[in-house]
């Protein structure tokens, strides 16, 4: 079995539950070959310090960890500057939130740089690697022209966006074109990888060899979608579990005359956390008999909060919800919770359970897993229902949700009238095919596909 190794900006433990369920899916691999995951350490030298950050070496189980320290400059223009200043908002489509600053780039392929090197000399010539997500899509690119020849996947749990927006990304030439460097390519969904279709149609002298494969440049690449998966019987034993459990009791006594919606996300421009604001209101407004009764219960953990864009989502947030509380509340209830802090996700399952409406609803999202684990979480008997918004990756796959548009305020708001009023045969139905879905198509499942598909990609000399 040829030895798996995985690339990713930062590194997990895979032995430690609190990971999560995508670094146990990939230590069952690595340990299963004996692998490598490789990545920054998290470390961060402060300016003075000599030379390139030092490698780090360690054991977990049959896993080996290798990870590297980054100066204050590398950190601050490949982390910051270009994967989050860039990138990432151009990925959500948020071009008037990016910081094109030329000067991001450099160390953006820097780091890239110094990533391949501390990586080839760990490698073995029969070695698989696995590559993920965007802070490290040139990566391979590096590998080859240091005359690595094994066969390499990329996977980016990121959208992409369509051609135009994508062509906003200065050099955005280079960055698409070190894509042929990988032997396949993962997408979240398949908008992802029509998007990738069209650039390399519009933007490339790339050929059509068949479907999703692709030649330009003297390479051939395969370009498939794979929606990633949850740890379903991970995350059904956490909702069973002692923590879910006193989590379920209390907030099923404290809200017993009371239906209460969900949502959890990290503090993002791309959650659509105004918008849900925004609908919540309407709801109340247009259907007056929630009021007194329908409680959201918002989640909004601490997400990169020196950024100024985030601090403003944080105080829009705040006001909102204030004034949401101060125009409908009573004194005995509140319709908005809004709590800014990470709650522990071996909780979170309780506060799913007892939900009777899960709301999902970015802007633009890869996937989103919180939809998976509200599924996961339910009572099959009394399941809670799911609005979940069409702009993400994971409504591919989870189409008896509720699919709303989160630009839509008064459909929104209709969206959750209907899902807090319906019957319990049809929200059990629903369920049922959803929870069959997450089950079937798991974190497991878009591993084993993965690998299976890479491994299936023609040797071909580069």
């Amino acid at each position: 079995m040829n030895r798996l190794v995985v690339v990713s900006n930062r590194v997990a433990d895979p032995r430690k539950t609190a990971s999560g369920g995508l670094a146990v899916a990939l230590g069952q691999a690595l340990e299963a070959s004996g692998g490598l995951w490789f990545g920054w350490s998290g470390r961060i030298d402060e300016p003075g310090t000599p030379g390139e950050g030092d490698l780090h070496l360690q054991t977990a189980g049959k896993v080996q960890l290798a990870t590297v320290d980054l100066s204050r400059e590398d950190h601050d223009s490949y982390y910051l500057g270009y994967s989050n200043g860039v990138l990432w908002p151009v990925f959500h489509y948020r071009l008037d939130l990016a910081d094109f600053d030329a000067g991001y780039i450099g160390g953006y392929r820097r780091v890239n740089q110094m990533f391949a090197r501390k990586l080839a000399g760990l490698l073995k010539p029969d070695d698989v690697i696995w590559v993920h997500d965007y802070h490290l899509i040139p990566l391979a690119a590096e590998l080859r022209a240091m005359g690595c020849k094994q066969r390499m996947g990329f996977f980016l749990h990121i959208p992409l966006p369509p051609p135009l927006i994508l062509a906003a990304v200065p050099q955005h030439e280079w960055l698409m074109r070190s894509l042929f460097a990988y032997d396949l390519v993962g997408f979240q969904s398949n908008a992802d990888v029509a998007h990738f279709s069209r650039y390399v149609g519009t933007e490339t002298p790339a050929i059509v060899l068949g479907e999703h494969e692709f030649r330009a440049f003297g390479k051939t690449l395969r370009a498939r979608a794979f929606p990633i998966g949850i740890d379903v019987d991970e995350f059904a034993q956490l909702t069973h579990a002692k923590d879910g459990q006193d989590m379920y009791a209390q907030m099923r006594d404290e809200y017993s005359r009371r239906r209460l919606l969900i949502g959890v996300d990290r503090l993002d421009y791309s959650k659509g956390l105004p918008q849900r604001l925004k609908a919540l209101r309407q709801l109340l407004e247009k259907y007056p008999e929630n009021l007194g009764s329908a409680t959201l219960i918002q989640i909004a953990s601490p997400s990169r909060e020196s950024v100024d864009a985030y601090a403003t989502l944080r105080q829009e947030l705040e006001s909102k919800s204030g004034a949401i509380n101060g125009n409908f509340g009573e004194l005995d209830w509140m319709p908005v919770r809004y709590i800014h802090r990470t709650v522990a996700r071996k909780k979170l399952p309780g506060l799913y359970r007892v939900a009777r409406v899960a709301l999902v609803t970015p802007l633009r999202d890869g996937m989103n897993l919180v939809a998976k684990e509200f599924i996961v979480a339910q009572d099959p008997a009394d399941p809670g229902v799911l609005v979940l918004s069409r702009f993400a990756g994971a409504a591919e796959q989870l189409k008896e949700a509720l699919l709303v548009n989160p630009y839509d305020t008064d459909g929104t708001a209709e969206a959750i009238q209907r899902a807090l009023q319906m019957p319990l045969d049809e929200r059990q139905q629903r369920h049922q095919a959803l929870l069959q879905r997450v089950r079937d198509e798991d974190v497991h499942w878009w591993r084993q596909q993965f690998l299976d598909a890479l491994a299936a990609t023609e040797a071909e000399t580069h």
